[in-house]
């Protein structure tokens, strides 16, 4: 008797018209919004300026989402380059199949490019939106429900998924919802990152590192569940030995950037924590061009501020010196004056 179990969706995409909504895209495109702006709030905590991550993801996105994409099919070349199949369909994303690995990896140098434009170092942009990209991740997986994948083995658990479409070789039938397993590890993941940071004041990377090598842990126990065709080896899924070997080079720069590198960066952007800087990427360029009309101003020469107010204190007291030595004439030919009075009247009597 079926107590409880969850629905599929009866389709993935709904027509406003001509366009298409499709739910996998909503979920990916939800998920880079959240990304950034929790990255941005943690961006702005270590001292960056409003904006900054947002303008990097501008590179990342589009490289994840390559990276992402080229991963799925180079992994399963098959659905796309095989007898029967059509090559054109690699480039339809929207269908489902981004892998993470590729979409993590090519999103680096895309965050890479951004990173360098502004002289920002990656490995503290990597820290800033590691919880970021787990979220991201959690409500990413939501895209698989609304495509009827990526599911594990039968069960009969109350949660188990309901899977209803026969589209490329699925039987319908109820099978472990593998994509809420990793939702929810993705979530945890993100906690887990977050208190670590404020606890132990990661930096030079680690916070990122932390990420990869707990989301590694989760998913090889989510792939070995998983009943999709994928490629194995030695028993086990591609993924599998993906994830081991990326969990243990994440463990590995733990360890090594720790002692090499303790503490985190005093200083993630230049220029965020200066008062002028911050007012010129407000768009202050005309308080900035009165400013340097002052200085021209009152220091024609091309002296600052401070030079021409000396310049200023030196010529009042040029004055006053002035006035003095001619005071001292005046008095001088006074009594010089006196003198030669004093002398002729002597003369006369």
């Amino acid at each position: 008797m079926e107590l409880a179990y969850i629905p599929s969706p009866s389709r993935g995409v709904i027509h406003l018209g001509p366009i298409p909504l499709r739910g996998y895209a909503f979920c990916i495109i939800i998920g880079v919004f959240v990304a950034v702006w929790l990255g941005n709030k943690r961006w702005i905590a270590r001292g960056g300026r409003a904006g900054t991550v947002a303008d990097i993801s501008v590179w990342a996105v589009p490289f994840g989402l390559i990276g992402g994409r080229l991963y799925h099919v180079i992994t399963d070349y098959e659905l796309y380059f095989s007898e029967g199949r059509d090559w054109v369909d690699a480039f339809k994303i929207w269908e489902g199949g981004l892998g993470i690995w590729g979409a993590i990896a090519l999103g680096a140098v895309g965050a890479w490019i951004g990173c360098r434009r502004r002289g920002i170092p990656l490995p503290a942009y990597a820290d800033a939106i590691a919880p970021g990209i787990a979220l991201a991740q959690a409500i990413g997986r939501w895209g698989n429900w609304f495509n009827q994948e990526l599911y594990g083995k039968e069960t009969d658990l109350p949660w188990a998924l309901h899977i209803t479409s026969s589209v490329d070789g699925r039987e319908p039938g109820y099978y472990h919802p593998t994509f809420l397993y990793e939702s929810l590890w993705c979530i945890g993941v993100a906690l887990l990152v977050i208190w670590a940071d404020r606890r132990f004041k990661l930096g030079h990377g680690r916070a990122f590192a932390l990420y990869v090598a707990a989301y590694c842990a989760g998913r090889f126990w989510i792939e070995y569940m998983r009943v999709d065709d994928a490629h194995h080896i030695l028993g086990l899924r591609l993924n599998n030995w993906t994830a081991l070997v990326v969990f243990l080079l994440a463990v590995a720069y733990l360890v090594i950037s720790a002692r090499k590198r303790p503490g985190r960066e005093a200083v993630v952007e230049p220029g965020a924590d200066d008062p002028a800087g911050s007012e010129a990427a407000a768009g202050s360029e005309a308080d900035g061009g009165a400013a340097a009309g002052a200085k021209a101003e009152t220091a024609p020469d091309g002296d600052d501020g401070e030079a021409g107010a000396k310049t200023d204190e030196d010529a009042e007291a040029g004055a006053k010196d002035g006035e003095g030595v001619k005071d001292g004439e005046d008095e001088a030919g006074d009594r010089a004056k006196d003198a030669a009075e004093s002398g002729s009247a002597g003369k006369k009597s």
